[in-house]
């Protein structure tokens, strides 16, 4: 139900928003008590692993007694997903409560299946409202929903929108040429698709003889599914094409669609703490990290009911800020610095593609189209960039090549092998939606 608030008012729920954190934690342990107890007596998973591991709900007093209890992960999701049932042993609520489902793209192995009751589905959307309202939505925009509606998690978060007021236009994947039309026709005012598709998309306005700044009514765009949003570079570039503000969001299909966001400081993405129990662990040892220290993020539900996630290992490395932002929101900040599976170490040095991109969307006489190739040689990690030089440009090559490399140098500490360019356009990442730039052929 939509909310009855002054399009003036900053938060979308100040009490929540600005909880001091005493009493955001005192809230979190409460739920968090509730949610273990609730996962050990309604699923055949959660019973199993707890007693596994030694522990019981009642062994949970504090925030920090989380780190007794095993994690999960993908690998847990797809062992367990059709077990004795649809959904599985990780599902706690018959099938008949399960009103939608969602799953997994698959890309990194069987695709995942999350399933939510209504009152799930009504507490997600809600979120959604928070947050669009947070990226700066109001009663009076038009919103263009670009995510694919095709079993992907991001799909239903239109409502979020609609909640909150706004004209939702259900556009969902299609093709520039119909999408531009939309843009055009209806004049929408925010829109939320990829970073990579943002960039492409208004490239291609550009090549159809429309200005992307004068031309459309865009003044935000929220994007998700990729580092880019919240990489300074990549950000500043989308936002100059459009004339319009990017705000990053992070999603899991295996929680919503959308779990945290960033604000106007963009110093990170204010998580949902009132719903989600955020951890930081070292990648190999899973030790628990202090705040402010980089790790794998792990994440645990704290109201969703038709499957809860105790401890999930996201796969995504970053660290989480937990004081005040200078929005004046308290709910701690998640800082994703890239994927562990995309991770690659050269030299002894941590390098993730986010890091190339924030070079290449930054250096001038470049597209910003860019892919990564990382393989071995003679034993040892290696890494070479591809690049697309400007539309028109006559630098050589070489040159062009010489100023990447040196850049990279520059910012990662390590240099690439090689860094081949491209005449723009003639690279092949142009992706109508999310573009696959990392190519690992470290296990060929």
């Amino acid at each position: 139900m939509r909310k009855d608030i002054s399009p003036d008012q900053k938060y979308y729920d100040p009490e929540i928003e600005c909880m001091p954190r005493p009493e955001l934690e005192a809230l979190q342990l409460e739920r968090l008590k509730d949610m273990v107890a609730y996962a050990y007596d309604n699923t055949v998973y959660y019973k199993r692993a707890f007693d596994e591991a030694g522990v019981a709900p009642s062994d949970l007093q504090t925030l920090a007694d989380i780190a007794k209890f095993p994690f999960c992960d993908k690998k847990t999701e797809r062992e367990t997903q059709h077990v004795g049932s649809f959904f599985g042993e990780m599902c706690s609520v018959p099938e008949e409560e399960v009103i939608f489902m969602a799953t997994s793209s698959g890309s990194t192995g069987v695709p995942t299946v999350s399933p939510f009751t209504q009152e799930d589905f009504d507490l997600w959307q809600d979120t959604e409202a928070r947050l669009f309202w947070q990226a700066g939505m109001r009663p009076n925009d038009r919103y263009v929903h670009g995510l694919n509606f095709a079993l992907y998690v991001g799909g239903p978060d239109v409502i979020g929108a609609q909640r909150l007021g706004a004209l939702a236009i259900w556009v969902g994947a299609v093709p520039s040429d119909r999408l531009l039309f939309v843009l055009k026709q209806y004049q929408p005012t925010v829109i939320w698709t990829s970073p990579s598709y943002a960039w492409h998309l208004g490239e291609i306005a550009k090549e159809k003889g429309f200005n992307p700044r004068e031309d459309f009514s865009i003044h935000t765009i929220i994007v998700a599914g990729e580092a880019g949003g919240s990489i300074a570079s990549t950000r500043e570039a989308i936002e100059n094409l459009w004339g319009a503000k990017v705000v990053d969001f992070y999603g899991l299909s295996d929680i919503y669609g959308a779990c945290a966001a960033a604000c106007e400081a963009h110093d990170g993405l204010h998580i949902v703490e009132d719903q989600i129990l955020v951890e930081t662990v070292d990648p190999a040892t899973g030790e628990v990290l202090a705040p402010g220290e980089t790790g794998e993020l792990v994440f645990t539900t704290l109201m969703k009911k038709a499957r809860p996630m105790i401890r999930f290992r996201t796969g995504d490395i970053g660290y989480v800020s937990t004081g005040t932002c200078e929005c004046g929101r308290t709910l701690a900040r998640i800082h994703v610095t890239g994927r562990k599976d995309e991770m690659f170490i050269v030299g002894a040095v941590n390098v993730f593609p986010s890091d190339v991109e924030f070079v290449v969307r930054g250096l001038e006489g470049l597209t910003g189209e860019y892919s990564i190739r990382v393989y071995e040689k003679d034993f040892t990690c290696k890494y070479e960039v591809s690049v697309e030089r400007a539309q028109g440009s006559d630098e050589p090559y070489d040159e062009v090549a010489a100023r990447t490399e040196a850049a990279l140098k520059a910012h990662t500490g390590v240099r690439p092998a090689k860094v081949i360019v491209y005449d723009a356009g003639k690279l092949g990442t142009s992706s109508e939606h999310k573009a696959s730039r990392f190519i690992d052929e470290r296990c060929q």
